[in-house]
């Protein structure tokens, strides 16, 4: 197997990364699953389990010290991470837009990068370049942590949802708190146990056992008044403390995921939900900003029920219950993995004929038929940020696996090379 870097010109297209044994960059881990997490900003990092271990790798762009390797030199080529906690305790890895976050097994949170709003949660504004403890939380197990723009949302083992870092929109959830908070803080307000917690540019979501959603945050209230003048916007869109999102009455969440503008949340009838701003057909809906949400029909996903759903910054994707992966949203930087125009005559490509919603085709979810089959979808993410310089990056990472091999297939849109095995497109 040759290992070539590619750009996201030639990214469009799912290609397979293969047995990352093979890369000089990943050499020695016998790679049994792959955990991604392309952050809120311009860096990766990457979990890659074995039987015995599991390893973090990154890359990418680390001017606040966010790859945690003790300097700020962006890093081009995976570099593993190893010095910060025994191997083999990684649970998960998560970032924002200039810091990380790894969870241990054992609850354990560690940070690094970016922390002038206090989003390290470490008491001070500080950056810091190597992954620390993060003290405050210490007797406190973590279960998952989700990294906004410039702050950060805990969920315990015990369900209780803390927060730190700006609170300039309300997205810590504490109404009358001041506006940046150094100190992970609980939403004492939120009282039901919560399974899982979700964050975008300026708001956030938790989940709770029960099956409901609460919002706060407001972050999708400014783009809500533009883009609809005149109406009401609900209580959960304007809220800086948690707000039961209304329209979910009637189903059970088992999941929410948040997008810089747009929320989802899938039900346990395998049902998916949208609201937010459409600006590009991430909602599948021709609205251009949806104040409550709404259900995508099932036949945008062949009848089936969908079983997984992850948020880029500006697109989504979805496996349904026989392994199908649909993608939809932005598409201008290779982030659904599928060219929508021709690059020959720039004509557009000819759409799934099983799928009746007809819209523009990135509003469309649609499947990557070479994905078929896929049994995990570990992590997906897209992040578009120095719109200024078009310094643009959006990756998307999905591992499938059959009765005879794993493979890693990636697709990618961004300003600087990544690696993908040399192979044909299909």
């Amino acid at each position: 197997m040759v290992i070539l870097p590619y750009d996201w010109r030639g990214g469009f297209i799912p290609t397979s990364v293969g047995d990352m044994r093979d890369s000089k960059h990943m050499s020695g881990v016998a790679v049994l699953s792959i955990k991604y997490q392309n952050c809120n900003g311009m860096h990766d990092l990457l979990t890659a389990v074995s039987l015995t271990t599991a390893e973090v790798f990154l890359r990418g762009a680390n001017s606040y010290g966010q790859l945690g390797l003790g300097h700020k030199e962006d890093v081009f080529l995976p570099q593993q991470l190893s010095d910060f906690c025994q191997a083999g305790c990684i649970k998960s890895v998560t970032g924002g837009g200039g810091h990380s976050a790894v969870v241990t097994d054992g609850g354990g949170l560690f940070v690094c990068g970016l922390n002038k709003d206090g989003q390290l949660g470490l008491g001070h504004t500080e950056e810091v370049l190597r992954f620390t403890i993060c003290k405050p939380l210490l007797g406190c197990p973590i279960q998952q942590v989700a990294c906004g723009w410039d702050f950060t949302i805990m969920l315990t083992e015990k369900g209780q949802v803390l927060s730190c870092g700006s609170n300039a929109f309300g997205q810590l959830g504490v109404p009358h708190g001041p506006r940046k908070c150094v100190v992970p803080q609980a939403i004492e307000c939120l009282r039901e146990k919560v399974v899982c917690v979700a964050a975008g540019l300026r708001h956030a979501l938790a989940t709770t056992a029960t099956g409901s959603v609460f919002q706060w945050g407001t972050g999708l209230a400014s783009s809500g008044r533009r883009l609809c003048p005149g109406q009401n916007l609900p209580l959960f869109l304007t809220a800086k403390e948690p707000s039961r999102v209304t329209g979910l009455e009637n189903s059970t969440a088992v999941c929410a995921v948040a997008g810089s503008d747009h929320s989802a949340s899938l039900t346990d009838t395998g049902e998916l939900y949208v609201w937010g701003r459409n600006k590009h057909g991430q909602l599948a809906s021709r609205a251009v900003f949806l104040p409550l949400p709404q259900r995508i029909e099932a036949h945008c996903f062949q009848d089936e029920k969908v079983t997984a759903v992850w948020s880029g910054w500006t697109h989504l994707v979805a496996k349904t219950e026989s392994g199908k992966v649909f993608t939809w949203g932005r598409a201008d930087y290779g982030q659904l993995g599928r060219r929508l125009v021709s690059p020959e005559a720039q004509k557009p490509v000819e759409q799934d004929s099983s799928l009746a919603f007809q819209g523009p085709q990135n509003s469309v979810p649609s499947p990557l038929h070479c994905l078929t089959g896929a049994t995990e979808v570990p992590s997906s993410s897209s992040l578009i940020f120095r719109a200024g310089q078009q310094f643009i990056k959006s990756v998307t990472i999905i591992t499938i696996e059959s009765s005879q091999r794993r493979e890693l297939f990636s697709w990618v849109g961004l300003g600087r090379a990544f690696y993908g095995q040399s192979n044909e497109r299909r």
